[in-house]
C-alpha cells in the first residue's frame, strides 16, 4: 500500500476515535455509492453527519480541507442521498470535515469543522 493510502487509513481511524470520544455514534465506515465514498457516517444526537476525513503528512502544500473540490462535494451529496434512502433517514443532516496533519503516532493535529459545507449552496 502506498504511503499516502496508509496515512489516509490512519487518519480515518483517528477521526473515528475522535468522534466517538465526543459522543458520536459511528454508523458506517467507508460507505460507497457509485464513484463516491462517505468516509464516516455518524449520528450526533438526532443529526445524521456525513464526515469527510482529509489527512496529510504535511501542510506545506496547504491545508487538507482545501482538497475538497466542488465536484467532490457533489459526489458526497449523491452518496449522502443514497445513504439516507438506504437508512430510511428523515431527520436533520450535516456535512463535517475532519482535517488531520499526521507526522507519526505521537505528532498529529486534528481539526473538526462541523457543518463545513452544504452541497449546492456554494
Amino acid at each position: 500500500m502506498a504511503n499516502h493510502n496508509e496515512v489516509g487509513k490512519i487518519g480515518e481511524q483517528l477521526a473515528r476515535t475522535f468522534l466517538e470520544n465526543k459522543g458520536y455514534s459511528i454508523l458506517e465506515i467507508n460507505w460507497r455509492y457509485r464513484r463516491a465514498e462517505l468516509d464516516l457516517v455518524a449520528k450526533d444526537d438526532e443529526t445524521l453527519v456525513f464526515v469527510e476525513v482529509k489527512t496529510r503528512s504535511t501542510d506545506l502544500f496547504g491545508q487538507p480541507t482545501e482538497a475538497i473540490s466542488p465536484r467532490k462535494k457533489r459526489l458526497l451529496a449523491d452518496a449522502a442521498a443514497a445513504c439516507m434512502e438506504h437508512m430510511g433517514h428523515e431527520w436533520a443532516i450535516r456535512f463535517d470535515v475532519i482535517s488531520i496533519i499526521y507526522r507519526d503516532e505521537q505528532h498529529y493535529t486534528i481539526e473538526h469543522f462541523e457543518d463545513a459545507f452544504f452541497p449546492g449552496l456554494e
